[in-house]
């Protein structure tokens, strides 16, 4: 890892993820809504709420180096087991992408400031 230029903020990444978290159950009772069309964006939306809850306990708790090695651990593993999705492929990618979005995230140290909801 590289010498970040601000020290790691456990809570503001904590926060982060209970926004993410809170955007993604929005966005599955939105597209629950839409139906069949937008199963796509169901499945997208679980993805980020699994990572995120999976990675809440983790960001409370440790410091950077073990909050990435938690992220590692994820992408290591085979399948995801997550509730009332459509297609368990197309999931496991979005869980991956969004894994990967915020490990380049923690080793850069930052983009977590970024509350909005839509990213």
């Amino acid at each position: 890892m590289s010498v970040p230029s601000k020290p790691w903020d456990s809570e503001l990444v904590a926060k982060w993820l209970e926004g993410r978290i809170e955007a993604a159950a929005r966005d599955q009772a939105t597209a629950d809504r839409r139906g069949y069309g937008a199963e796509d964006d169901y499945d997208k939306a679980a993805a980020e709420e699994w990572v995120c809850r999976s990675l809440r306990t983790t960001a409370r708790e440790s410091e950077q180096a073990a909050f990435a090695l938690r992220i590692k651990q994820l992408l290591d593993q085979e399948d995801y087991r997550i509730t009332g999705i459509h297609d368990d492929r197309r999931v496991e990618r979005h869980v991956r992408a969004t894994l990967r979005k915020i490990a380049k995230m923690t080793k850069a140290n930052e983009g977590f400031e970024n509350k909005l909801r839509y990213q």
